[in-house]
């Protein structure tokens, strides 16, 4: 699947979106259109954010005749490129694709120079994933109910892996955890890889990550999933049960999404929303979305907008209840 992800960043290069005009034919009455726009990926080129990113740009570029070139501004989880758009120009010039992450990192964060509510405009949401509770091959635990079991029997003994401290992979085992009424030891990595090669060498128990992520060596072999983290069982592994049939109440999904400096247009945003709720449901967008066992996201700017506010307010609960910082 990385290969797959990989492939499609090579191809959709940044000249996709350069030869569009630079004025937008629109009909009368519609919201002013920036002459150009740059789409900020706040992370590194080749993953999921990057490549919806690249996708997007080009249709985007279509339907609005004007050009959309995307600009990888990675660090700091994210809040490199999250800050940079915060204090963009407020006319639609600058949009940020992001992710679960802008609202997780923020959690944590106690020295950001934005505040992921109030400085920026969601625009519209892409789509939405479960992430994968997995096991080394040889990993004891077969259920979900087979892990929660040794983590209340000892407190503490078992050990997770993630990407980060903040990251979503870390949220997520927390949420577990406290529903579950245990704990278990988190242990950081810089990145998913090391994790996910650790799990699999049996250095550490479990770890919540993407399919994408997990993707390899599941085919490989070297790991099993336990259960998905959606609401309800995922379309696309309709075998695996949903951690919530274990513990009631428990969902974590990833979802990517479009965001604007706060004081973006409101008609423009709005435009925007229309226009990318009309790109993400066609089929090139429904595959792509596949590869990351994904569907696509047809949320309105207010629904978008009380997403965002109801993770912020979420992840902050879990952050204080869970004792996580990244100081």
């Amino acid at each position: 699947m990385k290969k797959t992800l990989a492939g499609l960043a090579a191809a959709l290069s940044l000249g996709l979106c350069a030869g569009a005009p630079a004025s937008a034919a629109a009909p009368a009455g519609a919201p002013a259109l920036p002459q150009n726009i740059t789409m900020v990926v706040p992370f590194p080129p080749g993953g999921s954010n990057d490549v919806f990113a690249r996708v997007l740009a080009e249709k985007l570029s279509d339907r609005l005749s004007v050009p959309v070139i995307v600009e990888n501004r990675p660090g700091a989880g994210g809040a490199i490129g999250a800050e940079y758009v915060s204090r963009a120009a407020r006319d639609g010039s600058v949009l940020m694709l992001s992710s679960s992450t802008l609202t997780t990192n923020a959690a944590v964060q106690t020295n950001l120079k934005y505040d992921v509510v109030r400085s920026f405009a969601p625009v519209a949401m892409l789509a939405r994933s479960p992430m994968a509770l997995v096991v080394g091959k040889d990993s004891p635990y077969r259920s979900v109910a087979d892990l929660l079991a040794a983590g209340r029997k000892d407190p503490g003994k078992l050990t997770y892996g993630s990407a980060g401290v903040g990251s979503v992979n870390q949220m997520a085992s927390e949420i577990l955890a406290g529903g579950a009424q245990t704990s278990f030891t988190h242990v950081p990595y810089k990145g998913m890889s090391p994790a996910l090669n650790d799990l699999a060498g049996g250095r550490v128990d479990f770890v919540i990550g993407s399919f994408a992520s997990v993707a390899s060596l599941l085919k490989g072999g070297r790991l099993r999933v336990l259960a998905v983290t959606s609401p309800g069982r995922s379309q696309f592994y309709p075998d695996l049960p949903a951690i919530g049939e274990s513990v009631p109440g428990y969902s974590v999904e990833l979802w990517w999404g479009v965001l604007a400096p706060q004081g973006a247009p409101a008609p423009l945003v709005e435009r925007l929303n229309q226009e990318i709720r009309a790109i993400v449901t066609d089929d090139k967008m429904r595959a792509m979305f596949a590869e990351e066992s994904a569907v696509p996201a047809t949320l309105t700017v207010p629904q978008f907008a009380d997403l965002v506010r109801a993770d912020a307010g979420k992840w902050k609960q879990v952050a204080e209840e869970r004792h996580i910082s990244a100081q």
